[in-house]
Parts: structure tokens; sequence; C-alpha cells
């Protein structure tokens, strides 16, 4: 069989859809069938940064931004042109003039639950007319693909309520957690000349889209002055707008570290007294199992995937619960016994969260679709 994967998010370039589809291309390698072949579809920013590793794949160059005309126009005909049997898309921009069989990857519906101009930096005019593109775009990628990969159980709900007449034809294909927790980390009083950040501290580690709540840190860090809350993710608009809500509020316990690569990460994710995923909304969740990977305690809310995702391994509080956040805080600072516990559940958890397991599902959903 003959199966194309848009991979034009691979790597950092396409950030969370970026690391999905580079263990999605490495681990079907692992997997692959040797009737198989696959045709890997790359821009010129990530091409390099896939080497096959199994002579069935071959990369090619598809170097259309993504939610372009360039992307609606001209890569249906490149992938016309492989003959293949199925094309992969693990997003919901399928341009539409591309009519053969295809699987869609749908990880969440963020935006037809948090439609607000507060999303964007751009004006509403130009947000609008985007929100519509999107709404377009998703509704004839489900209505017009064979089979449906979501990743987890809540998202596949989620998506039969606004499209009921998706039924029948979704897979669920929970994503893996392979975070490598770092040994080797300070147990004084700083982490090193990296960060300096002093203990004890809670890390959160993401994005500040509205949707992830970030504003829950501003009251705790007023709470908690004896505790450090830090936050890592790349600075963009909505962390700059988080900083100056913290600053007029005076708030001196809350560190913004910035974007932080993998191996620094591993460090503050055991180096952590906990980890608090605060967000309202999530398809799946992987911060907070690289942070059970860790061993850290994790505090999250029971919103969307998460209870589902993160199970009994977590402590969860109620976002509309003033006093909810706060007290699950002070119940891991203080009680050591909970701690540890949470710690030896999450380790075990997580374990079950694999990227084969992932690979596989999708391989032999791939050989369903066509045979059906």
């Amino acid at each position: 069989m003959r199966i194309g994967i848009d991979a034009r998010f691979y790597g950092p370039v396409g950030k969370g859809l970026g690391r999905y589809t580079e263990k999605l291309v490495e681990y079907l390698e692992r997997v692959a069938g040797s009737d198989d072949e696959f045709f890997i579809f790359l821009r010129k920013e990530n091409f390099d940064r896939y080497v096959p590793k199994n002579a069935q794949f071959t990369k090619v160059l598809a170097d259309y931004p993504w939610y372009t005309f360039r992307e609606q126009l001209f890569l249906p005909f490149l992938l016309y042109r492989y003959t293949l049997d199925l094309v992969h898309f693990p997003h919901f921009n399928v341009p539409i003039l591309y009519r053969k069989p295809f699987v869609v990857t749908i990880h969440d519906l963020i935006l037809f639950h948090f439609p607000t101009i507060r999303n964007t930096t751009r004006n509403r005019l130009t947000y609008m007319l985007k929100y519509f593109a999107y709404q377009v775009a998703i509704v004839s990628a489900i209505r017009r693909a064979k089979t449906i990969l979501t990743v987890s159980m809540f998202t596949e709900r989620d998506i039969l309520t606004e499209f009921p007449f998706a039924k029948g034809r979704i897979v669920i294909a929970y994503e893996g957690c392979d975070f490598e927790a770092d040994n080797d980390v300070s147990t004084g009083s700083e982490l090193g000349p990296n960060h300096g950040i002093l203990l004890p501290y809670f890390l959160y580690v993401g994005n500040a889209y509205p949707h992830k709540n970030l504003g829950a840190f501003v009251p705790l860090a007023m709470r908690f002055p004896e505790v450090r809350f830090v936050l890592v993710g790349k600075d963009d608009h909505f962390y700059k707008r988080l900083r100056e809500e913290v600053a007029l509020a005076g708030i001196r316990n809350i560190d913004f570290a910035g974007y932080v690569p993998d191996h620094e990460l591993a460090g503050l994710y055991r180096a952590a007294t906990g980890y608090i995923f605060p967000s309202l909304y999530e398809g799946f969740g992987l911060p907070p199992l690289e942070a059970m990977r860790s061993g850290t305690p994790v505090i999250a809310a029971d919103r969307g995937s998460l209870p589902e995702i993160l199970g009994d391994a977590a402590l969860f509080f109620d976002p509309d619960d003033k006093d909810s956040l706060a007290l699950c805080v002070e119940s891991v600072l203080h009680d050591p016994l909970l701690a540890s516990e949470l710690s030896r559940k999450g380790r075990a958890h997580v374990d079950s969260f694999r990227w084969e397991d992932m690979a596989e599902t999708t391989l032999r959903t791939y050989h369903d679709t066509v045979s059906t």
C-alpha cells in the first residue's frame, strides 16, 4: 500500500502538532509492514531534520505554508502525482481539492469552545475571517475523511456532539510519552546558572492561550508568597499580557522562564515541588504526563480530557472554585505522604502511554480504511 503523510508540521516548527507528527513517522518506521510504502511530505525548514531510517520511507519536498491558498491549490496535485492509496493529514487543514481517500487526525475542537477575540493578536475582522475559514476547513475534513483519528475519548465525544455525521468513522489512538527524566539535577537552593530558580517552586510548561487559564496563578501566588511559580513557554503576545498583569498586581514570585530545551526541562520537572496544569480544555494533555514521568506530583483542572488521561495519578481541582486550586497546592506542600503517593502513581501511570501503541493503531487504521 502506498501511504502519504502530510508532515509539513514535522518537528519543532509545528509545536505540539510537530511533536505528534515526528513521533508518528518515527514509530511507523518501526512497525510498518513489508508491503507498505510511505511518502513523507515536508517543507524546506524541516526537510533536513527528517532522515529516514527505513528504506520503505521516502521524503518529498512540499514547501507550501499551512493555511494558505498555495496549500489549497498546489498540495493536492503534488499528492496526486504519487498515486497514493491513502493520505494521512495530522491536522484538519486538508486541501478542499484533494478528493482521494484520506485519514485526518482531529486533536481537539478548542476554537469551537473558545472562539473569542482574546485568542488572537489580529484585529477582529481578520480574526472572524480566519475563524470562518477554520470552521469550513474542519467541517469539510470531518465530512470527507474516510476515517477520523483522535487522541482521547473526550475528543471523540466532542466531535460527535458537534458533528453527529462522523459516527462510526472515529478511531482513538492515544499519544505516547517518552520524555526522559534527568537524574542529574541540583539539590541545593538553586537550579544552576541557566535559571537560578529558588526552591520550592511549582511548574507549568506550555503556551499562554486564554483557555490555558494561566490567570489562575495570580491569586495563587498572592496566597503563597513563600513559594515560586515557574511558567515555561516561548515568549509571545499572550505571555507578555500575563507578565503585565503580574507586574500590575505587584507579584514577585511568578517567574517567566521562556523557552527551555528538553535537556534542561527534565531538571526543572524533577526539582519542582509539583506541576500545575490549570487548562480549561485539552484534547490530550502531554506536559502533565511528562511531569509524571519525572516523578513530579501533578495538580490539574478537572476539565476536558484531563481526568481521562491523568486518571487517579493526579490531584484535581475545580477551576470554578476559587479555593480549590489553593487547597491542592497546600496539600502537596505540606503532606509528604500524599506527594510521594502522587509521584509513585504518576510514574506507573505514564507507562501506559506508548508512541509505539499509537503507531500500531494508526497503521491498522490505514489498512482498515483502504480495505473498506
